[in-house]
């Protein structure tokens, strides 16, 4: 079989393909796309970092291809739809840079807290300057992480050694994992308000996406310090340069952009700002352990074993293939759906298997559901394979249940998800042997069928509500694909379930939820 590698990979860590008979491995740096439409028939497996990008065209040209490795954890360089439509496997080393980010957070929070760069910068050009570089300490100022998965962790245990306060926003972390972190848990706004310094540990999400503007900037101290070493466009650049500008932000440790390979960034010129090109990552440890991880990933896929890092397609035994395939998208989507409602950190997870299916082995199934409920927030790094450790790892109780009996549905599937007292319900099923549909919401029956971007509205049953939505959307230039009203008696509570073209801004979410008579709106992506 052979293997293409598109990206310089630490031969140490691929030492395992290299030394595996029967493997031909051919390294090809900076190809374009055209060279590997070409040549990519041949190959039955990928590698690549985040340089070069895996399209719909070379992936459909990959006749003989059966996995793509991605030696780190972000997938953005490859069409994983494409793939998953091929067959053909994506996987990555969503742990092997856990380390080496966290460590290069805190080099970056302790450089743009003494100004080391810009110190360093001057005495190499012949001026000792001891008046301008006075710093501050990281001992008792309070840190706020976003995100405590494994990296905002990590990071907040070395800031505890530093003697800081640890203050933490996650949606998905338990009170029990943050009693062990020794974390407060708070909402973002407070966390906003109280914290000295702040550090981003979210994957970019519609839901991240400029988490950090304008608005966010003026609820925070006079002199807070702002790190990133996650992803790029979680911080509004523009807002940032207005902060700093203004005195609001003293201090800017950032190594992603929201555009890269990135030169020409006004942030990079500011003497208040320390940057990286995207080091996060780049020690000689993690670059050998991530080749290790996705080099055992590969093998174990040309190999036709079960794989623990597939980030499309969970390893179904042969016999239980045809049975549980058509509900894969069906579950992954009640979680990712249900995920999305909740505000409080998720506690405890049922999942209620319904009619025939529930004499299978379903726990393909229930690890799809715990993929697709902490995926919006995790992203990349939860997978098929560790969603139930990381679910456990975050303090979050699963139950299975299992019942033949059912009047209405061949199949019906029910997850039910609580938090902090507040509780949702979602159920679906198949239709037409591949057509998914939502039947179910809280105690609201529907039948509709999920879309990329939806909008969730608990209203009163009264003349005029949905008129006024849908004038709001207009206004907002969203078009409505298609909606379903669910309610229980006449002029009591209701709810709208929209499928809409584009992202709804929050402004537009806003404006709706001062309609007298909306309970809430929800945006959902899919």
């Amino acid at each position: 079989m052979k293997i293409l590698i598109c990206d310089p990979i630490s031969d140490e860590g691929l030492e395992l393909l290299y030394n595996t008979p029967g493997l031909e491995i051919t390294a090809k740096y900076k190809s374009t796309e055209k060279e590997l439409i070409d040549i990519v028939p041949e190959y039955h497996a990928i590698l690549v970092r985040s340089q070069t990008k895996i399209t719909a065209s070379i992936i459909e040209n990959g006749h003989n291809l059966k996995v793509i490795g991605r030696a780190g954890v972000g997938v953005d360089n490859i069409d994983v739809d494409a793939a998953t439509i091929k067959g053909v496997v994506v996987v990555n080393a969503p742990e092997g840079n856990t380390i080496a980010a966290a460590e290069h957070t805190m080099a970056m929070m302790l450089a743009v807290a003494r100004s080391i760069p810009q110190a360093n910068f001057k005495l190499r050009n012949g001026d000792w300057d001891r008046k301008t570089f006075m710093g501050v300490e990281l001992r008792n100022k309070t840190l706020g992480v976003i995100g405590l998965g494994k990296i905002g962790s990590e990071v907040a245990k070395r800031a505890k050694a530093f003697d800081m306060k640890v203050i933490g926003y996650d949606p998905y972390i338990s009170k029990t994992k943050a009693k062990l972190l020794d974390v407060e848990i708070m909402d973002l706004i407070n966390l906003f308000i109280v914290s000295d310094f702040i550090t981003i540990h979210l994957p970019k999400t519609e839901e991240t996406k400029n988490m950090l503007n304008k608005e966010a900037f003026s609820l925070m101290k006079d002199s807070v310090r702002i790190i990133n070493c996650a992803r790029g466009g979680i911080i509004n650049e523009e807002d940032l340069l207005e902060a700093i500008d203004k005195g609001k932000v003293a201090g800017a440790a950032i190594d992603v952009f929201s555009k890269e390979p990135n030169i020409e960034s006004p942030l990079i010129q500011l003497p208040q700002v320390v940057t990286t090109p995207h080091l996060g990552a780049s020690t000689e440890e993690a670059q050998v352990t991530v080749a290790q991880e996705v080099a055992e990933e590969v093998l174990r896929v040309l190999r036709g074993e079960p794989v623990k890092t597939a980030v499309n397609i969970p390893f179904i035994k042969p016999e239980l293939l045809q049975t549980v395939k058509p509900y894969l998208e069906l579950v992954e989507t009640l979680g990712k759906f249900v995920s999305q409602l909740m505000d409080k950190p998720i506690e405890y997870v049922k999942i209620n298997y319904n009619g025939e299916i529930a004499g299978y082995d379903l726990t393909t199934l229930t690890n799809t559901v715990l993929k697709g409920l902490l995926r919006p927030i995790l992203q990349d790094s939860v997978n098929y394979v560790n969603a139930p450790v990381v679910a456990k790892n975050r303090g979050i109780q699963v139950e299975e249940i299992k019942s033949q009996e059912l009047k209405n549905y061949a199949n019906l599937i029910a997850i039910e998800v609580k938090g902090n007292g507040t509780t949702h319900q979602l159920a679906g099923t198949i239709f037409n042997k591949d057509v998914v549909k939502l039947v179910q919401l809280d105690n609201f029956s529907m039948e509709t069928v999920p879309a990329k971007h939806m909008l969730i509205i608990p209203h009163s049953d009264k003349p005029g509500m949905i008129g006024q939505v849908g004038t709001i959307l207009g206004e907002y230039l969203i078009n409505v694909a298609g909606m379903q009203v669910g309610r229980g008696e006449i002029g009591g509570k209701a709810i709208m379930v929209m499928a809409v073209d584009d992202v709804v801004s929050e402004a537009a979410l806003e404006k709706m939820r001062k309609i007298e008579g909306i309970f809430d709106v929800r945006y959902v992506s899919l």
